[in-house]
């Protein structure tokens, strides 16, 4: 797919502009168009509750949340709809409410004559949801139940028309139908097709107050479907705005870097009318999230311009790496590395190894690797104390340094500036790489001949643009426009003494220029007064969530809702307790079944709520054990992890 065919979905890949959508009318708060990029969130109440629901979707509206979703199970659910809303107005609340349906289109129609708008999810509003059997579907039959979402979805438009209440076209990869897997599979092709489907109906019938939303907890299959909707929505004259979100993201360090790695991608895209950030924590605290990270990204309206690559051929619809040279362990099939910058450190003292994440035996005062250790460290002196550093830890100086650093150390690598670089022939350094810091701006042709001609170049992209995403993405097209190979390391400068701040700004930058396949490494500078760890830390969990790079276990968590049965935060503590030393796991813990089983094909093992104090444990897609107290679930998931071969003891004390 060319450069030309990518403006389908966002107007410039390289200069910063949102996508113009139709409007959507929901209560007082229309979404899409010239609109604000609105903030939402969902209580975690029983909507039968009507007092704590109220009070919760209060405590949601004062912090920030501009629509407030409540979960609908049945009619009943709906009925209460009215009484939460009565009482919301009665206190000066005016905030639209939105009624989250699955599996009840009866529940839909009852609701959509008391909120402002009603979530409906394709994979079971009509279908039946995919039990991942291989159901077998032939051309009558599929068309047969195309008409049968018709019945149904048709009257639900006509009431939605009669009361003014908008429409979410809500799909979740965790819930495709049976019908549309045995289609398309479980892929991102499939996840559009389901949303089209409904979409081309509300077309059809002058149906416009819709908004959409494909959800996974896989980032990249969340990002590139979207994408790939956004373009068949303009082939078919299709605008309706988007709903962003990364289902299922978590809870603390890991959660806001994964939302705003999948959120942040699309939104520097110029795609988003509206964000709910997915935390496994208590509702009233995701909408100040998105709020950053909507904030962040509008501060690049207006930006200097970046001019634009014409011919680079890439496809950011498809799952793409960008071709580079093997200089060490970096470029090539390698996992991206990692920079700890310490350039900012006054001393070079004994324990910096420690601030790169090494630990030393207490014993033998040997330095061991840790799991979140840094690949290189950055400093920008020399002292003989490097003789004395873990000896497969590479050490990157400045290039006047370099040849007394060279004494102590066969793992110490020059770094050039752009300068330095194009007035020297390098060839006194004897060494197996030569780092050099540059920009977009200094990629002129000589430049770049320069880069081709010498195999030993590991080029640091670093950018301060006030765009500085866009302008590092351009970098990259700009050499595989130029069918230059030297690998890239991104780097970025923050100066946040927040560390949410960091979590957010670095992954909305950093994220989707290593999913995207553009990046072999990453290095973040913060200048506040953060913890080393912490910033090396937030390097790691990024290339995490771009699954490039796995160093932790990952724990797949959804929000929790009203239909969650246990209680969804103390549990994840105890799973993450029980189960964080098995780095090479993915385990979900689900509140219910509505995305559960579904989700479950993206993790290894998986805890899913099945009823009051029941949990039924998964191995992928497949029910191992149905239906448990769940003060055994966490025992006895421990034990099928063991019976499967993937359990390690944990040594740490």
């Amino acid at each position: 797919m060319s450069f030309s065919q990518h403006k389908q979905f966002c107007k410039d890949l390289f200069n910063y502009s949102r996508r113009t959508s139709s409007e959507s009318k929901i209560g007082i708060t229309p979404m899409g168009a010239c609109n604000p990029i609105r903030i939402q969130s969902m209580t975690n109440t029983d909507t039968n509750d009507i007092n704590a629901s109220v009070e919760q979707a209060i405590g949601m509206i004062e912090s920030g949340a501009e629509y407030v979703r409540l979960t609908t199970q049945g009619t009943k659910e709906a009925e209460n709809l009215r009484f939460i809303k009565e009482e919301l107005l009665k206190r000066g609340y005016q905030t639209p409410l939105v009624a989250d349906i699955h599996f009840n289109p009866k529940a839909a129609t009852i609701a959509a004559k008391f909120v402002d708008k009603v979530r409906i999810n394709p994979g079971n509003f009509v279908d039946k949801r995919a039990d991942f059997n291989n159901s077998n579907y032939g051309e009558y039959k599929y068309q047969e139940d195309l008409e049968k979402i018709r019945d149904k979805f048709i009257p639900l438009l006509r009431i939605c028309k009669e009361h003014n209440t908008a429409i979410r076209i809500g799909t979740n990869h965790g819930s495709l139908s049976d019908r549309i897997m045995s289609r398309y599979g479980d892929t991102p092709r499939g996840m559009v097709e389901a949303t089209l489907e409904f979409l081309r109906i509300c077309k059809e019938q002058d149906f416009y107050n819709v908004a959409i939303s494909i959800k996974s907890s896989n980032t990249v299959m969340m990002v590139k479907t979207v994408r790939l909707l956004v373009s068949e929505m303009e082939n078919e004259d299709i605008h309706f705005p988007l709903h962003l979100g990364v289902t299922e993201a978590g809870e603390g360090e890991d959660g806001r870097i994964k939302s705003a790695v999948g959120t942040g991608a699309l939104l520097n895209d110029g795609i988003g009318d509206t964000v709910r950030i997915s935390l496994t924590e208590d509702p009233e605290i995701e909408s100040p999230v998105g709020q950053k990270l909507v904030d962040y990204v509008l501060e690049k309206e207006n930006h200097e311009q970046i001019v634009p690559v014409e011919n680079a051929d890439v496809n950011l619809f498809d799952f793409y790496k960008r071709s580079t040279y093997l200089i060490e362990n970096i470029g090539s099939k390698k996992l991206p590395v990692v920079i700890s910058d310490l350039s900012h450190e006054r001393f070079l003292t004994a324990d910096l190894p420690q601030l790169a994440g090494y630990i030393q035996d207490d014993d033998t005062l040997e330095w061991e690797k840790g799991k979140l250790a840094a690949d290189y460290i950055y400093v920008n002196g020399y002292d003989p104390i490097f003789a004395d550093y873990p000896k497969d830890m590479g050490i990157i100086v400045d290039q006047e340094c370099w040849e007394l650093t060279d004494q102590y150390t066969d793992k110490s690598y020059p770094l050039f500036q752009t300068e330095e670089f194009l007035n020297d022939n390098l060839t006194a350094f004897c060494c197996d790489i030569h780092f050099l810091e540059c920009t977009y701006k200094d990629l002129s042709n000589d430049f770049i001949e320069k880069v081709k001609a010498n195999p030993k170049i590991v080029l640091i992209c670093k950018s301060n643009h006030q765009n500085a995403f866009a302008e590092q993405r351009a970098f990259a097209f700009k050499l595989i426009e130029s069918n230059c190979k030297a690998p890239i390391i991104f780097k970025r400068s923050f100066h946040d003494n927040s560390l949410e701040d960091l979590h957010i700004k670095s992954s909305c930058d950093l994220g989707s220029l290593f999913f995207d396949g553009f990046g072999n490494g990453i290095s973040i500078e913060n200048n506040g007064i953060l913890p080393q760890n912490e910033v090396l830390s937030t390097a790691f969990g990024i290339l995490q969530a771009a699954r490039v790079r796995t160093t932790k276990t990952e724990f797949v968590s959804c929000p929790g809702c009203g239909r969650t049965l246990f209680q969804l935060q103390d549990v994840v503590a105890e799973v993450k307790k029980e189960f964080s030393h098995l780095t090479h796991l993915k385990i979900g813990v689900m509140g219910c079944i509505v995305n559960g089983p579904g989700e479950m094909g993206d993790v290894d093992y998986g805890y899913v709520g099945a009823g009051p104090g029941k949990v039924s444990l998964y191995k992928g897609h497949e029910v191992l054990i149905k239906n448990i107290p769940s003060k055994e679930a966490i025992s006895e998931l421990k034990q099928i992890i063991k019976r499967n071969g993937d359990w390690i003891d944990n040594n740490i004390n």
